[in-house]
């Protein structure tokens, strides 16, 4: 694929996701009802988490059109006298955003099985804190379009605790209490997590790598589609 052509198939696609995910998470939070009295408190957990995906993907793949509109991925602007690298600016935005996901997403799976807050928990919501100060250290030079290896590594073994565990506890749950909705989540979840590994381990060396982002990110529409139909679509009387 022709630089060019690599280039305007991921422009549109982050148009395209943007308008949706926006679209579904403004039906989630106008929608009026919900499937049960107990599915209240999971379903805004979960809306809440993917309007907090939809913010750090607007400054993520958004930052990266307006990159390109600008003629670089190098691209930067000016803020309050700063230098803000749009690229990098938009990675630390949905870096940050969507470890609160997983983290809102694990405490949704908790509720809707009924489980106390155990070892299995603790260790995921640890997992994410532990994120937040990688990220905030000095080598991850987020001014940089392509992350540093060492650093991309580093910050991403405890997403990949986090959301991994989260899959894992997702799908033994479900199987245990027959909850399909759940089990097809956990799929979703190890989805993602297969094309992102690869743009992880090796983007720094093979860039074309990066396109692995779209059927990952389309794993993450996927999930709010799936949520919205569960919990937010109309029910008929």
């Amino acid at each position: 694929m022709s630089e060019s052509m690599r280039m305007i198939t991921e422009i549109g696609f982050n148009v395209l996701y943007l308008i949706f995910i926006w679209i579904l998470v403004y039906r989630m939070f106008r929608a009026n009802g919900y499937r049960s009295y107990t599915d209240r408190g999971v379903g805004h957990l979960f809306r809440l988490g993917f309007l907090f995906l939809a913010i750090g993907d607007t400054g993520h793949v958004g930052f990266r059109v307006w990159a390109y509109a600008l003629g670089s991925l190098d691209a930067t602007v000016q803020v309050f006298g700063m230098t803000i690298p749009l690229v990098g600016a938009g990675a630390l935005s949905t870096a940050v955003l969507v470890t609160v996901l997983y983290m809102l997403m694990a405490e949704a799976e908790r509720r809707r099985f009924n489980m106390p807050w155990n070892l299995f928990y603790i260790i995921l919501i640890l997992a994410g804190l532990s994120r937040f100060v990688v990220m905030a250290l000095q080598g991850n030079h987020w001014e940089y379009s392509i992350p540093p290896a060492e650093m991309s590594l580093y910050r991403n073994i405890p997403l990949a605790v986090l959301g991994l565990g989260l899959a894992i506890l997702m799908l033994f749950h479900a199987k245990k209490k027959k909850d399909p909705f759940f089990s097809y989540l956990s799929v979703l979840i190890f989805i993602s997590f297969a094309f992102y590994a690869p743009v992880i381990l090796w983007v720094q060396k093979v860039p074309l790598l990066g396109m692995l982002m779209i059927p990952k990110t389309i794993a993450y529409l996927l999930m709010a589609v799936a949520v919205y139909r569960k919990y937010f679509r109309k029910i008929s009387k």
